[in-house]
């Protein structure tokens, strides 16, 4: 694989993000879940999360403070100034700082490791370029690269250096095929993440009214290897059914205009910089 080239910790900070900023959109949120899956399936990143100390930080445990860390990390990278990705890093470094293994882990992780980082910023990449593409149409020539190269802030943001993001689309792809033969979710991880696909952590009557939704558009975005992973079945009854849902998602987010669609997004960000001000903690 080509890597991308070196730049200065000012530099990566200062990356314009215009363009891939365009696929934050409302929509996205269907698929947080299914990227969450993705990100998990490498079995460093998997046990990291399934068995982190880190309690404020658990999805399963405070779900809506870590869907707030987690979008208000997006929009900084994809929306914020440079300032805004330095304080959100230094935020984020204290609480990655004491994601490690354990001497009786099955595998060694640590969140500060810039080749893990790699991976959870191409499973977000991958995820935003899906949504991209389904509400404004395919990316190709020039237009396709820029909103690549833009993609590297999903990393650089954080810990990892410009140049372990793949040097171009192409090389992403190489990177990406690669990565996907190396998928492992265990029994553990496998609990942990159908749990979060099923609402498992909301009140029961959210897990009754939503659930079913959650978890069939959840397995509906995993492409095939990560299904295979989980070791999940999806027949073409499912496959009919996520096809109409994400039409209907898709119809809906063309209605609306660009700046209503980010709102969530603005608001988020809005919220950063108003923490930074009063002194409050960002995540």
């Amino acid at each position: 694989m080509t890597h991308g080239t070196r730049m200065s910790r000012a530099e990566m900070d200062h990356i314009d993000s215009s363009l891939f900023a365009r696929s934050l959109l409302s929509m996205g949120q269907t698929m947080s879940t299914a990227n969450v899956i993705m990100q998990l399936a490498n079995p460093a990143i998997g046990y990291g999360v399934a068995r982190s100390t880190v309690e404020s930080g658990r999805l399963d445990r405070h779900p809506v403070k870590r869907a707030r860390t987690t979008a208000s990390y997006l929009a900084v990278a994809a929306m914020g100034n440079a300032d805004d990705r330095r304080r959100f890093r230094q935020a984020v470094n204290r609480q990655h700082a004491q994601v490690r293994s354990h001497a009786n882990s099955p595998v060694e992780y640590n969140a500060m490791d810039p080749g893990l980082q790699l991976w959870v910023a191409a499973c977000l990449y991958m995820g935003w370029e899906d949504i991209y593409t389904r509400v404004h149409g395919p990316l190709s020539g020039a237009r396709r690269e820029k909103f690549y190269q833009q993609g590297k802030v999903c990393g650089t943001t954080l810990q990892m250096p410009a140049e372990l993001w793949p040097a171009d689309r192409d090389a992403f792809t190489t990177y990406w095929n690669e990565q996907t033969t190396r998928l492992r979710i265990d029994d553990e991880v496998r609990e942990f993440l159908l749990g979060i696909a099923h609402f498992g952590y909301a009140p029961t009557w959210v897990q009754k009214r939503y659930g079913p939704v959650k978890y069939r558009r959840t397995i509906g975005y995993l492409p095939e290897p990560f299904r295979e992973a989980l070791r999940v079945d999806w027949t073409p009854a499912n496959q009919r059914w996520f096809d109409e849902y994400i039409a209907a998602q898709v119809a809906r987010e063309r209605r609306k205009p660009l700046w209503l669609s980010q709102l969530s997004f603005r608001i988020l960000l809005w919220d950063v910089r108003a923490r930074a001000r009063l002194g409050r903690p960002l995540v």
